[in-house]
């Protein structure tokens, strides 16, 4: 068995091809039949080419190359040029050749997660308009690669050492709908102004960095935030009132100490906010959270909250509209169950409260 020790921080998860295939089969509903017809038993000569030409140490079939776990050190030669998906997963690839992916022209996944890369040619993704699902995570990287193909879907590059989120990165990239950079030393100084400017992308991560502010311009369709184990400790007033899709945001494990009043009100879809685990939240409540009419869930165990108002979680107007909580959590806060007013929660579903006493 090839074992192979990496240095990262946190341990590495291997992506299943299988899986992200069947993730994926709607847009790759063509999927090994060359005449991109819905015959599939007219490729059986192709499958059988595949076979001749898979290069050594790798398994094909049906246009999917497995080369991963093989303690590969450079990419394989002579690769299938009908190649869809190629995983190259775990091995000990330090750089990314201008010509290494050549002729791979109809290459839908590149999957290159926990190797030893810190360097990528800046046309080694040339001609790669077809090319959906780029993965990068677990590598030695320290810049966002340049001259990344326009019709990327998902890209992947957290826990590297990248610091810095130049302008022109993700330029022309309208087609980008999820962007993972966790676990990357990036500062705010390091996110250019303009970085995110004219993207679509609904979810960003951007955990485990080294921001003390919600970054500014981020992009405005965004739905999914996680903005997780940072040291942020405070937003604006108007933070978040550009991102109107917003459902889900996550600021756990942070430093926050207080909520400006206001900063969330003006969410118009936000419907899940997982978002103040564990931080160094406030001691009480600010006004603001009442307002958030889609809200429904809403974690703050293990603060430092000390008191919960009537109207901190639901509209002083009983008229106003606001859809039931799912979720309430204030475990090991400070703050006594018996301390708060009932009606303080008249707007959270019977099941969904959870108090609890502070951890020792």
């Amino acid at each position: 068995m090839f074992l192979l020790l990496r240095c990262h921080g946190k341990p590495y998860r291997p992506v299943d091809i299988m899986d992200t295939m069947n993730i994926h089969d709607i847009m790759m509903r063509d999927f090994g039949d060359d005449d991109d017809d819905d015959d599939d038993d007219d490729d059986d000569d192709d499958y059988d080419n595949d076979l001749l030409d898979c290069p050594r140490d790798c398994e094909c079939s049906l246009r999917v190359v497995r080369c991963s776990d093989k303690a590969l050190g450079q990419v394989p030669d002579k690769l299938p040029e009908d190649t869809v998906m190629l995983d190259l997963q775990n091995n000990y690839i330090s750089e990314i050749k201008e010509d290494d992916f050549k002729g791979l022209n109809n290459l839908y996944g590149l999957f290159l997660l926990s190797n030893e890369i810190t360097k990528i040619h800046p046309r080694a993704f040339r001609d790669m308009n077809k090319l959906k699902l780029l993965y990068l995570s677990y590598n030695l990287l320290t810049a966002i690669p340049a001259n990344l193909p326009k019709s990327i879907l998902e890209l992947r590059l957290s826990d590297n050492n990248i610091n810095r989120i130049q302008k022109d990165a993700f330029k022309g990239m309208m087609s980008l709908q999820v962007l993972e950079m966790s676990a990357n030393p990036i500062p705010n100084s390091g996110i250019e102004f303009g970085a995110f400017e004219g993207m679509s992308t609904f979810y960003l991560r951007i955990a485990e960095a080294r921001l003390t502010a919600v970054p500014k311009d981020l992009p405005s369709a965004l739905v999914d935030l996680n903005l997780d184990y940072n040291k942020i400790a405070k937003w604006r007033l108007r933070t978040f009132f550009r991102y109107k899709k917003l459902q889900r945001l996550g600021l756990e494990f942070n430093q926050i100490k207080y909520v400006e009043n206001g900063s969330l009100c003006q969410h118009s879809q936000q419907s899940e906010k997982s978002a103040l685990d564990q931080q160094q939240t406030g001691r009480e409540f600010r006004p603001g959270l009442n307002s958030l009419k889609y809200l429904q869930v809403l974690l703050l165990h293990a603060n430092k909250i000390q008191t919960v108002g009537m109207n901190d979680f639901c509209p002083a107007d009983v008229r106003a509209k606001k859809a039931l909580y799912n979720g309430i959590s204030l475990f090991a806060n400070p703050v006594r169950h018996w301390q708060i007013q009932p009606a303080a929660f008249r707007c959270v579903s019977s099941r969904g409260l959870h108090v609890g006493n502070r951890r020792k």
